[in-house]
Protein backbone atom coordinates (compact mmCIF):
# COMPACT_ATOMS: atom_id res chain seq x y z
CA UNK A 1 0.00 0.00 0.00
CA UNK A 2 1.02 3.63 -0.31
CA UNK A 3 1.22 3.97 3.47
CA UNK A 4 3.77 1.15 3.75
CA UNK A 5 5.82 2.58 0.89
CA UNK A 6 5.90 5.98 2.59
CA UNK A 7 6.89 4.30 5.86
CA UNK A 8 9.78 2.52 4.13
CA UNK A 9 10.87 5.79 2.53
CA UNK A 10 10.81 7.53 5.91
CA UNK A 11 12.82 4.70 7.46
CA UNK A 12 15.36 4.94 4.66
CA UNK A 13 15.77 8.64 5.35
CA UNK A 14 16.01 8.08 9.11
CA UNK A 15 18.71 5.42 8.90
CA UNK A 16 22.33 6.56 8.97
CA UNK A 17 22.77 8.57 5.82
CA UNK A 18 23.25 12.13 4.71
CA UNK A 19 20.61 14.61 3.83
CA UNK A 20 18.24 17.25 5.03
CA UNK A 21 15.52 14.87 6.24
CA UNK A 22 18.03 12.71 8.11
CA UNK A 23 19.35 15.80 9.89
CA UNK A 24 15.76 16.81 10.67
CA UNK A 25 15.10 13.34 12.13
CA UNK A 26 18.21 13.43 14.32
CA UNK A 27 17.48 16.98 15.50
CA UNK A 28 13.90 16.18 16.51
CA UNK A 29 14.88 12.96 18.31
CA UNK A 30 17.62 14.87 20.16
CA UNK A 31 14.95 17.40 21.22
CA UNK A 32 13.13 14.53 22.91
CA UNK A 33 10.44 13.82 20.34
CA UNK A 34 9.10 10.28 20.01
CA UNK A 35 10.85 8.48 17.13
CA UNK A 36 7.56 7.34 15.60
CA UNK A 37 6.18 10.88 15.70
CA UNK A 38 9.28 12.13 13.92
CA UNK A 39 8.92 9.37 11.29
CA UNK A 40 5.33 10.52 10.73
CA UNK A 41 6.58 14.08 10.24
CA UNK A 42 9.19 12.83 7.75
CA UNK A 43 6.44 10.96 5.90
CA UNK A 44 4.39 14.15 5.74
CA UNK A 45 7.38 16.04 4.34
CA UNK A 46 7.83 13.35 1.67
CA UNK A 47 4.14 13.55 0.70
CA UNK A 48 4.29 17.35 0.55
CA UNK A 49 7.31 17.21 -1.75
CA UNK A 50 5.74 14.56 -4.00
CA UNK A 51 2.56 16.59 -4.44
CA UNK A 52 4.57 19.75 -5.12
CA UNK A 53 6.43 17.95 -7.91
CA UNK A 54 3.16 16.70 -9.39
CA UNK A 55 1.39 20.07 -8.99
CA UNK A 56 4.22 22.00 -10.64
CA UNK A 57 4.91 19.30 -13.24
CA UNK A 58 8.66 19.57 -12.60
CA UNK A 59 11.49 17.24 -11.70
CA UNK A 60 12.48 17.27 -8.02
CA UNK A 61 15.54 19.42 -7.39
CA UNK A 62 17.39 18.55 -4.21
CA UNK A 63 19.18 21.91 -4.08
CA UNK A 64 16.30 24.12 -5.22
CA UNK A 65 17.10 27.84 -5.33
CA UNK A 66 14.15 30.18 -4.82
CA UNK A 67 13.88 32.93 -7.39
CA UNK A 68 13.85 36.47 -6.05
CA UNK A 69 11.00 38.64 -7.28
Amino acid sequence: SIKSLLHRGALTVATPSKGELHEYYLRKVAEGKNKMSVLNAVRAKLVYRMFAVIRNNKVYEKEYQYKLA
